[in-house]
């Protein structure tokens, strides 16, 4: 699944990553305990703040640089890597997805997928209901305009939005 190598996402193993991960997000969600998203991510982030409620697939795929904000309702799918770096912030309904699917329904019958890496600089800002698409990197010092789904790699020092979300100012 790192290896961004197809897998069945029912496989026992996985299952129980994820079983382990959904009850560590809802003590989270519940009580707002630091020390959860602690053993959630495997590691301590520097200055992390995550609003309740947040979702997430497994957890300790997620990369997390200093000083991380998220607000509320943000959904990370991390089937594989996700790596977010310093000084990033997002706005509330904020969705990153890893996971792909095939296109053909007999493939996708047969519960197979395949995870692509999501990477987000620093100082970057995604505003309000943005989705990030599987295999994207956005690059350090961007905006990102509200409602915006994230497509293609968005270059560092960029102002981008829309759908799909495309640069529509350089910050240099």
């Amino acid at each position: 699944m790192i290896d961004n190598e197809v897998y069945q996402p029912w496989d026992k193993d996985l299952q129980a990553m994820r079983d382990r991960a959904h009850e560590l997000v809802r003590e989270y969600n519940r009580t707002r305990d630091r020390a959860v998203l602690k053993d959630l991510f495997r590691a301590e982030a520097e200055n992390l703040y995550i609003e309740a409620p947040f979702y997430c697939d497994y957890g300790c795929n997620i990369e997390l640089g200093k000083n991380v904000y998220m607000n509320f309702n943000c959904t990370i799918l991390d089937c594989t890597k996700v790596k977010i770096g310093d000084n990033t912030f997002f706005g509330p309904n904020v969705q990153i997805y890893t996971p792909c699917h095939p296109l053909d329904a007999e493939t996708r019958n047969k519960a197979v997928e395949w995870a692509e890496p999501v990477t987000i600089g620093a100082n970057c800002w995604l505003g309000g209901g943005v989705i990030v698409l599987p295999g994207v990197t956005i690059g350090d010092n961007c905006v990102i305009g509200a409602g915006s789904v994230v497509t293609k790699d968005i270059p560092a020092n960029s102002v981008a939005a829309g759908n799909p979300c495309r640069v529509i100012k350089s910050l240099e």
